[in-house]
């Protein structure tokens, strides 16, 4: 082989090991159609503010064209979140558990270590059955205020698929909200189509 020849040939394994490379950074296994992602979480997830087939899970479903479960229980905290949870992923075969939880922790000024160490546990009963999670971030009680940092910090501690924005941006929309703390139609759609991107992003669509 001539030094030309060396030469094109190290750039061409060089070329498709960046591709491969490039490929396996996608945090989520792809979902075959008969996949089924379980949203979790507290009014937010419910739907409060809009009927059934406006709340996220139903518009992620049409999104997606998979099985979307609505695990969502108004007024939950995760203390309770963390005992129900077993329950569904026994009963259901998940594929991608999407966990929106914490804000009511909040806004009754629970103990944040107690919320993080909540989540924490709803995130390695999931992992401990190779199911991916989607942690979408919850805001502080301030005007204007980024998600909490436990949410961060869990997503860069268990590697998880993650979008810290968009609660807080709809909550500081008007024009997206039936109330003070839920969405309307327009706000969960918006919420269902953040979480699609996420999917496809990270390879699970």
């Amino acid at each position: 082989m001539t030094n030309i020849a060396q030469k094109y040939s190290k750039v061409f394994i060089l070329l498709i090991l960046f591709v491969v490379s490039a490929c396996s950074d996608a945090r989520l296994k792809p979902l075959g159609y008969g996949a089924t992602i379980l949203a979790f979480g507290d009014s937010l997830t419910s739907g409060v503010g809009v009927k059934t087939q406006y709340s996220y899970p139903s518009v992620l479903s049409e999104l997606t064209g998979r099985d979307v479960i609505n695990a969502g229980v108004s007024g939950e905290l995760t203390e309770q979140g963390v005992a129900r949870l077993p329950s569904l992923l026994q009963s259901h075969a998940v594929d991608v558990l999407v966990l929106i939880e914490g804000g009511n922790d909040i806004l009754r000024n629970k103990n944040l270590k107690q919320t993080k160490q909540n989540l924490a546990a709803m995130i390695e009963m999931a992992q401990a059955k190779n199911i991916d999670v989607i942690l979408v971030g919850v805001p502080l009680k301030k005007l204007f205020s980024k998600s909490a940092p436990l949410y961060g910090e869990l997503a860069e501690q268990y590697q998880l698929t993650y979008d810290g924005e968009i609660i807080r941006d709809l909550m500081t929309d008007t024009d997206m909200k039936s109330d003070s703390v839920h969405f309307n139609k327009q706000g969960y759609q918006a919420l269902a189509n953040a979480i699609y991107q996420l999917m496809q992003d990270n390879g699970a669509l």
